[in-house]
């Protein structure tokens, strides 16, 4: 960035850089610190916030009811994940809290915990340094809105709320069985995981309050509360099938804890790469109208070179008249001074009909103009024959016509219709035959960036709301 020009304007690569990095993501992290903790020197406070290792970590909690997996599910989830394991009992064998305390006094007089003392529990085991460096694995809060609010009033936001959940009956039954290891406090059940060895059989427990009459009115007690729970959750939460095995649980747990929150950060710019007749421009013109990004056609803008009769046009001229592929300078150069410009680099863009090779993909990056979102319409040559080779135009009105899909509405309309030269079956075969030859090492380029394939033998809508999906929120992390 050059400071002497007036007015500034940011590298169109700085977007790139700062979704690859998390910058925005840092700024909102940093604008919540501020709110939360209102610090007296903000300035101060911020410079030692950056100063830290402020890398989000995940804050997770699991809730469900009695039998659920709620133990198996959060050990397995910290250990694997590296984050601290917090229970219940975790907070009240806290021997530095006042709070753990209270309760444990509470508790010996057999009166019940409140709400507030839960939540002055967790929030200081939750200001510790392992949990602020690894994250946590919070255990079975919050159990009611009540709870859910202190600990947002608090400043503990939770990045996902795993919800385990299966019918009374089954809860009922697996409740029934459960077993305690007093030993290493590991669950077992007597039917669905019994231990092999024959020492720690014998010194199993049946742990107090697992008869049907308890475990009905704990399972009463927790549907009261869990709506109002999810409520004040709306937008963090997953309802996961407890009534599955243990494998399949966890891969749903696994799945949903390495998807994002939709950001505020801006649209990143696209790449649409599939062959000819695959919907890259119909798919680009949707995004672009609603998402109010730039459409970036390489063959529309080497057309207009041409037309305007510009210097880099009349390169261009001999190779469009002859109809030959454009030297990959000449269509970089093309690509690159529209996506240069302000309105592309201060709405995002998205691309399609180039890069083609995977030398245009490099140089695509090494311009500064690397994508953050690319994805490979796949589509079978016959589909593409059959949506290119069929099409004709009424050369009066314009209307444009498909012989299957959409035939001429009388016979003189038909009689005068005509083919475009360029949707011929050789011309088209011709293309798709371009395609191919480059289609291996461009896979191969942009797979290592996390390139996704879609179908796109299927209606444009059901392609456009996929790419959508994948847009408008952050790419997946890899926690577990």
């Amino acid at each position: 960035m050059d400071a002497t020009k007036k007015p500034l304007r940011i590298p169109p690569s700085f977007g790139v850089y700062a979704e690859e990095h998390g910058i925005f993501d840092m700024y909102k992290r940093l604008l919540c610190q501020l709110i939360i903790n209102k610090p007296t020197e903000p300035i101060q406070y911020v410079i030692d916030w950056l100063k830290r290792d402020n890398n989000p970590v995940p804050k997770i909690a699991v809730v469900g009811p009695p039998a659920s997996g709620k133990s198996g599910i959060s050990k397995v989830l910290s250990n694997t994940i590296n984050s601290v394991h917090i229970t219940s009992d975790v907070l009240l064998d806290d021997e530095l809290s006042d709070a753990a305390n209270a309760a444990k006094k509470l508790m010996s007089s057999s009166q019940s915990v409140p709400n507030n003392l839960w939540v002055d529990m967790i929030g200081e085991r939750l200001k510790r340094k392992d949990c602020l460096r690894r994250g946590f694995v919070l255990e079975g809060f919050p159990e009611n809105r009540e709870q859910s609010i202190l600990l947002q009033a608090q400043g503990i936001m939770y990045t996902h709320l795993v919800v385990l959940d299966a019918p009374n009956t089954v809860l009922i039954e697996r409740q029934a069985g459960k077993r305690i290891d007093p030993t290493t406090g590991d669950v077992y059940h007597t039917t669905f995981d019994w231990p092999q060895d024959p020492t720690i059989q014998a010194r199993l427990l049946v742990p107090q309050g697992i008869s049907d009459d308890e475990t009905r009115a704990k399972l009463n007690d927790y549907n009261r509360n869990i709506d109002g729970v999810l409520a004040t959750y709306p937008t963090i939460h997953k309802l996961i099938n407890a009534d599955q095995p243990k494998a399949d649980v966890l891969a749903q747990t696994f799945t949903f804890i390495n998807t994002q929150e939709r950001t505020e950060a801006p649209h990143t710019p696209i790449v649409l790469i599939g062959p000819t007749g695959s919907g890259k421009s119909c798919i680009a013109q949707r995004l672009a109208a609603k998402y109010k990004i730039v459409d970036v056609s390489c063959g529309t803008l080497i057309r207009e070179q041409v037309a305007n009769g510009t210097k880099l046009g009349e390169a261009l001229r001999e190779y469009v008249d002859d109809d030959q592929r454009v030297p990959n300078p000449l269509a970089t150069k093309v690509v690159s001074d529209r996506l240069m410009q302000l309105d592309a680099s201060t709405r995002g863009w998205v691309l399609h009909g180039y890069p083609l090779t995977r030398d245009q993909a490099e140089n695509l990056s090494d311009a500064g103009l690397k994508p953050n979102r690319t994805y490979f319409l796949d589509i079978p040559d016959d589909c593409v024959i059959e949506r290119l080779c069929y099409r004709l135009t009424d050369p009066i009105s314009g209307e444009r016509y498909h012989t299957l899909y959409n035939p001429p509405r009388s016979t003189d309309v038909k009689q005068r219709c005509q083919q475009n030269p360029k949707d011929s079956e050789d011309a088209v075969r011709q293309l798709l035959n371009e395609y191919h030859s480059y289609a291996e090492d461009i896979t191969d380029y942009y797979s290592e960036e996390g390139a996704l394939r879609i179908n796109a033998d299927q209606d444009p809508q059901t392609v456009f709301e996929y790419i959508e999906s994948t847009l408008v929120n952050p790419l997946p992390t890899k926690l577990g």
